[in-house]
This record gives structure tokens, sequence and C-alpha cells, in this order.
């Protein structure tokens, strides 16, 4: 059992060495489909977030509470939902989506956006209670300031932004769900792990495996990185 641990091992060591056409493959399209969902959110989540964190209005809490409890929204429940939207019977079913990495990247762009609403809103919040007699002495209102927060917080708001990619990057079941984990087409990292681990593939299941580790310990490093350069600009 040990000697054929260490040989997967060795065969997968082999395939990431050996720029194997499969891993890279699965590879590329899991960092396409990531990518894509996080500079979506990122366009949705940075504006409506900074808004949500300056405005004053009636039921104000209650989204920030919805928008919280998202961040912790179930990855099935995304993908079911996202399936049922994209669905032949689905109001967008007429797009033809489902089963495309278009449909996996709607599933984790649902996923993330709350995620980069939830902590613009908190960090802008935080600076606005802090610069506000200052911005406003130099005559900016609340929607005029949101670009000044923005670009003030931005290292703040890059370790959310890497918070986001890495729950996507780690995501299994939302882009299973809607994506269909179909050869060369839709089968990423983390679906294509399951898959191989369930045929005894455990090379290539291993060597994903270790690809997807170090996409992570990567992330973890730099937002650890941004955070000491946001605390030495502050400082």
């Amino acid at each position: 059992m040990m000697q054929d641990v260490i040989d997967a091992f060795a065969a997968a060591a082999g395939l990431i060495l050996g720029f194997d056409d499969r891993l890279a493959q699965i590879v590329l399209l899991s960092l396409r489909v990531t990518l894509t969902a996080v500079g979506i959110a990122m366009v949705i989540g940075l504006p409506l977030g900074a808004m949500l964190g300056i405005a004053r209005f009636p039921g104000r809490g209650l989204v920030i509470v919805l928008f919280n409890a998202l961040m912790g929204l179930p990855p099935v429940v995304a993908g079911l939902l996202v399936y049922l939207m994209l669905s032949r019977s689905g109001p967008l079913g007429g797009l033809g989506l489902l089963f495309t990495p278009a449909a996996m990247v709607i599933a984790q762009t649902v996923l993330v956006t709350p995620i980069v609403i939830s902590i613009t809103r908190q960090v802008v919040e935080d600076m606005w209670g802090e610069y506000e007699e200052q911005l406003r002495s130099l005559g900016s209102t609340r929607r005029r300031a949101i670009p000044t927060l923005l670009w003030d917080a931005r290292f703040s708001l890059m370790t959310g932004v890497l918070a986001g990619f890495g729950r996507a990057s780690a995501e299994v079941g939302a882009v299973l769900i809607v994506g269909g984990n179909i050869a060369g087409v839709t089968r990423t990292m983390t679906t294509a792990i399951t898959l191989e681990t369930g045929r005894g593939d455990l090379a290539l299941a291993l060597g994903l495996g270790i690809l997807l580790l170090a996409l992570t310990l990567t992330i973890n490093a730099a937002a650890y990185a941004i955070g000491q350069v946001a605390r030495r600009s502050a400082g």
C-alpha cells in the first residue's frame, strides 16, 4: 500500500514536471473560469459595497445582514439556483448556457460577489467614519467620495478579493451542478480530483491536488503580503 502511494506521488510529479496536456487543460480552464468570475464580482461588488458602506436608508441593516449571510451560501445551493435559471424550463434557458464554462462563471460569481460586497462595505464604512469631516470640508459628497475611499482602501480590499478567489478556486459543488464535469469542456481542478479519485487515477488526482494546494498557498501568501503593505502605508 505504501509503495502504491509513493508511486502515485512520483507519477503526479512526473505529470506536473512534464506539463501533461490533460493537467494543463484542466488547470487553465479552472483559472480562466475563476479569474473571470472574480473580475465580474469586483465590477459588481466594489461599487455596491462602497455605496452600502456610506449610504443611510431604511432597511440598511437588513441588507447588510443579508449580504453577510450570503457569504456563507452553500455552493450546492448556489449551483442549484443557477441550474434552475439556466435550465430549459428556466427564464434564461434559451441562452443555452447550461453545462458550459459560462454557467460555471455565473455560479462562482454568485458565490464571490457577496464576499466582495460585505468586505468592501465594512472597509469603506470604517474609512468614511474616519475621514468624513475632511472629505466634506473639501466639498465632497457621499457619492463623490466613493472613488477616493476605494482607492485609499485598495490594499485592504485586495485581501477581500483574494479571499473570494480562494473560495471560487476551491469550490466543487456549484460548478459540478451547472458544468456537468465534461472532459475538455467544463472539467475543473476540483471536479477532476473528485472524478479521478473515484476512478482510481491517483496520479492525476494528486497532481491536480498539489497544484491546487500550491495555488491556495500562493493566495494566502499574497493576502499576507498585501496586509503587510497596507499596515506599512497606514503607519
